[in-house]
């Protein structure tokens, strides 16, 4: 094989002129001049068939007189640069030989900016974000995030959205790790996501195909995902930083879009944000989550009516029956807080139908039940205290369904199970026998057993 190679190079010299020698890295040409234009065709020659079959050891050395003498002679001297060079890395047990040559792959990339950095598809930020791709790769956690910062942020300020989105994922990582080491700069990560997030929403809306609108909407669910865990965002900044945004972009249907989404994730729902970016999105284009907006912009208003008005609006457009079946149980709490007692049963009904699972209605009827119970039988201590066994009903039900209030529903049941009638009273009182049912009258109308 390697006297193939060299006969190969040999072929180079024929028709090369005796012209002054000189390096293509010194005269700024290809190939450089003279005898050195016929070492830096001889070298390409020689590296490239061997880094082609995988043999880095004997391409090595030719690879790297083509890298110092002619860098601009043709791309692969970089494509199979990273190679050779990550091949001396893996091969290298030495801590401060494979520091230095982790430096050396880093220049690669550098190099390889400087001289074929404006090719289409292949630009600057397309380089820089396999740059930072290896370095992280390579140091891991060692990875120094100021570093990585200050490369992906210059390609990202000089490319803006048409950034390679490689590089804006990179570039959220090393800023949210600037901000775990350091509080201060968390301004800076926060408008260093609003950037990105614009950067990914542009390209997501002139994807070319399918398949490049899946990959930058998964870089998008990472930045967003970071972001709401990264504890940069209280309420009370994002309020500070979207409240002169969203009036900006009132008529902008999908940044309006977006911030309820992103304030709703951020559990910021209840600011003067999100209400105003609700509204404006409601008036341009009617949603569940606009309307759902807009009920709770009503209820911290304290008008109810307009509250269950909008929460109705917001079940009828929803699609989600777990978000449906929360809507409904809202308009049931509220229905409760004005004693509206069958009309808040009703909705705790309709959630339940709607989400078979949800255990947070059953505890707001039996609640209900339990609080009415004077009223039921104002004028008879021992039926009063049936009622509660209704109550209790309801309270063991939402544990049978709901493993998330199971711990509620047991406090209930035991503070309730106290204000049952005495083995006494029920042998006093002609209508009531143990095991036996019996009909609760009232508003309630619902048959419980006698304990």
């Amino acid at each position: 094989m390697k006297i193939k190679v060299f006969l190969l190079a040999a072929g180079c010299f024929i028709g090369v002129s005796g012209a002054s020698a000189q390096k293509g890295v010194d005269n700024g040409t290809p190939f450089g001049s003279g005898e050195d234009s016929i070492r830096c065709i001889t070298n390409i020659s020689l590296f490239t068939p061997y880094a082609k079959n995988g043999n880095f050891r004997d391409a090595l050395e030719f690879w790297k007189i083509a890298y110092e003498e002619c860098p601009a002679a043709t791309k692969d001297i970089y494509l199979y640069g990273v190679r050779l060079v990550g091949w001396q890395i893996d091969n290298e047990t030495d801590p401060a030989k494979k520091a230095a040559l982790i430096n050396d792959l880093l220049a690669v990339y550098d190099k390889r900016i400087k001289y074929f950095g404006k090719e289409p598809r292949y630009e600057k930020d397309w380089i820089v974000g396999r740059k930072a791709q290896d370095y992280i790769q390579r140091l891991g956690e060692n990875a120094n995030p100021e570093l990585l910062y200050g490369w992906v942020k210059e390609a990202i300020d000089e490319y803006g959205e048409k950034t390679d989105y490689i590089v804006v994922s990179y570039y959220m990582l090393a800023s949210n790790q600037l901000l775990v080491a350091n509080p201060d700069h968390k301004e800076t990560y926060i408008q260093d996501y609003l950037k990105s997030s614009a950067i990914v929403d542009a390209q997501i809306a002139a994807a070319a195909n399918e398949k490049e609108r899946t990959a930058v909407q998964s870089v998008k669910a990472a930045l967003d995902n970071g972001f709401a865990n990264s504890g940069a965002a209280d309420c009370e900044t994002l309020q500070s930083l979207y409240a002169n945004k969203v009036e900006q972009n009132k008529d902008n249907l999908p940044y309006l879009k977006e911030s309820i989404t992103l304030l709703r994730r951020m559990r910021c729902n209840e600011i003067e944000a999100y209400f105003a970016a609700a509204s404006y999105a409601h008036q341009l284009e009617p949603t569940a989550e606009s309307a759902m907006g807009l009920a709770k912009k009503a209820v911290k208003d304290k008008d109810y009516s307009k509250a269950i008005s909008f929460f109705e609006e917001a079940a009828n457009m929803e699609t989600d029956n777990i978000v449906k079946a929360e809507d409904y149980y809202l308009i049931a709490m509220l229905s409760f807080e004005q004693d509206a007692y069958s009309k808040a049963r009703q909705y705790c009904l309709k959630a339940i139908e709607t989400n078979p699972n949800y255990g947070s209605p059953y505890l707001l009827i039996g609640k209900m039940y339990a609080a009415t119970a004077n009223s039921i039988y104002p004028d008879d201590a021992v039926l009063k205290k049936t009622v509660y066994y209704a109550a209790t009903d309801k309270f063991e039900r939402a544990r049978q369904v709901d493993p998330s209030v199971a711990e509620e529903a047991g406090r209930l049941i035991s503070t309730y199970r106290s204000y049952y009638p005495s083995t006494e009273e029920i042998f006093m009182h002609p209508d009531l026998e143990k095991g036996k049912s019996v009909t609760i009258g009232g508003w309630i109308g619902e048959r419980t057993t006698i304990r």
